[in-house]
C-alpha cells in the first residue's frame, strides 16, 4: 500500500490518496500522516473497521492516540477518508485506458489490445489488497450505506465508464458493434466474473496464477469479440 500519487506508484500497489489534516502542514505532521494511513489501512483490511481501534492505529503508527486524532477527528472519520482515498487505484486504471487502446486502428490490432487490457483488468481486481478492501467494504455497507454506494460510484463504476468511451470510440472507428455500455458491461463480466467470485470467498495472499489468470483473460476476449467484433 501507497500514498504516492497515482501516476508514480507500481502498477500492483494499493494507492491511498488522502488530503491534508487537520493541523498545520509541516514536514514532521505529513509524514505522521502518512504513517497513520498506512497502518490504519493494513489494521482495517485485515481486522476490519471493528476490530481495529484508535490504539492499534497509534501503536502501529508509531504516533500518540492524540496525534491521530488531530489528524484526522475520529476512526470513523479516517476510515471514510482511506476508503474514498482508495479510489485512486481505480482513478489510475481508468485514466490509462485510453492510451492503451489508442493504437488500435484495424481489426488486425483490436484481438492483441483487448487481451493485453483483460490481462491488465483482471491483475489489478485480483490483487490481494483489493479483494481484501472489497470485503472490507462489503462488509461494512450496513453501517456505512453512503460510504459503500460513493466508492462503487468512484471506483467500479468509474472504470466501466472509461470502458464504454473506449468502446465508443472502437465502435466509431467501425471495429465494434453494439451498444458502448453493454459492450463494457459485458466486458467486465466475461474477464472478471468467476474469478473475482472466486477471490472473493477465497482469502490467500499468494500471487495470482499468471496462467489462469491469462488463460480466463483471453477466453473472455475471445467472446467478447465473437459478440461484439463487426463483420465484414
Amino acid at each position: 500500500m501507497i500514498t504516492e500519487p497515482a501516476d508514480t506508484a507500481p502498477e500492483d500497489e494499493l494507492i491511498v490518496r488522502i488530503g491534508r489534516g487537520t493541523s498545520a502542514a509541516t514536514d514532521g505532521l505529513s509524514g505522521k500522516r502518512e504513517a497513520i494511513v498506512r497502518a490504519a489501512t493494513s489494521l482495517f483490511l485485515r481486522h476490519g473497521y471493528q476490530g481495529t481501534s484508535t490504539d492499534q492505529i497509534a501503536a502501529a503508527a508509531s504516533v500518540s492516540k492524540q496525534t491521530v486524532y488531530n489528524q484526522f477527528r475520529d476512526k470513523k472519520t479516517l476510515f471514510q477518508e482511506i476508503i474514498l482515498g482508495v479510489t485512486a487505484t481505480a482513478e489510475r486504471f481508468a485514466n490509462g485506458l485510453p492510451d492503451e487502446l489508442a493504437r488500435v486502428r484495424a481489426d488486425e490490432d483490436l484481438e492483441p489490445a483487448l487481451r493485453g487490457l483483460a490481462h491488465r483488468y483482471l491483475a489489478a481486481v485480483l490483487n490481494p489488497q483489493v479483494l481484501a478492501l472489497r470485503r472490507l467494504i462489503i462488509g461494512e455497507t450496513n453501517r456505512f450505506p453512503e460510504l459503500a454506494a460513493e466508492y462503487y460510484e468512484r471506483a467500479p463504476a468509474r472504470v466501466l465508464a472509461a470502458l464504454t468511451d473506449v468502446f465508443a470510440d472502437l465502435c466509431g472507428q467501425g471495429l465494434l458493434t453494439g451498444d458502448p455500455t453493454d459492450a463494457a458491461e459485458d466486458f467486465a463480466f466475461l474477464v472478471l466474473g468467476r474469478a473475482l467470485d472466486h477471490g472473493m470467498f477465497h482469502i490467500d495472499d499468494a500471487p495470482v496464477d499468471t496462467a489462469q489468470a491469462r488463460r480466463t483473460a483471453d477466453r473472455a476476449v475471445t467472446v467478447f469479440l465473437a459478440a461484439y467484433r463487426r463483420r465484414p
